[in-house]
């Protein structure tokens, strides 16, 4: 055989090991529709998470903050709250804030729990601000 009939051979032979290669592929893309649909992610844990009370204990002069958490509908589970103490509502910039994780574990749907976070040492003569910097919700695990 020519050269020339070798190459068109050759081309062909490619073509159809394309085809046998990507038409399964192409196929099994069209026939599934696509992604499957995603369920909604739930709501982030902060907004089931608030500080109900902030105050100053006149004898350790620390700082406690009340916590409250509401269960999501749906799962129990327990939170991680990190709560933030200080001076005003609006952060200074470049400075630090100090904070203080609490755990609120076993937590129902639709049921409310009640924690205390207990801060650092507190000036006398300021008033604290405590608020939440961050929370997390980890679902309790299924029983059979």
């Amino acid at each position: 055989m020519s050269a020339l009939k070798w190459r068109w051979l050759l081309t062909g032979l490619v073509a159809l090991s394309g085809l046998l290669v990507f038409a399964p592929l192409g196929l099994y893309v069209w026939a599934s529709g696509g992604e499957p649909p995603e369920e909604p992610p739930p709501p982030p844990a902060v907004e089931d998470v608030r500080v109900t009370d902030c105050r100053t204990d006149p004898a350790s002069r620390r700082v406690l903050a009340s916590i409250e958490a509401t269960g999501r509908s749906g799962r129990s589970g327990s939170y991680v709250v990190t709560v933030e103490f200080r001076e005003k509502a609006e952060p200074e910039p470049g400075q630090r804030a100090a904070q203080a994780l609490v755990k609120i574990p076993g937590v129902l749907p639709g049921a409310t729990e009640h924690a205390e976070a207990v801060g650092p040492l507190w000036p006398v003569a300021t008033v604290p601000w405590c608020g939440v910097a961050g929370a997390e919700f980890t679902p309790a695990p299924e029983t059979p």
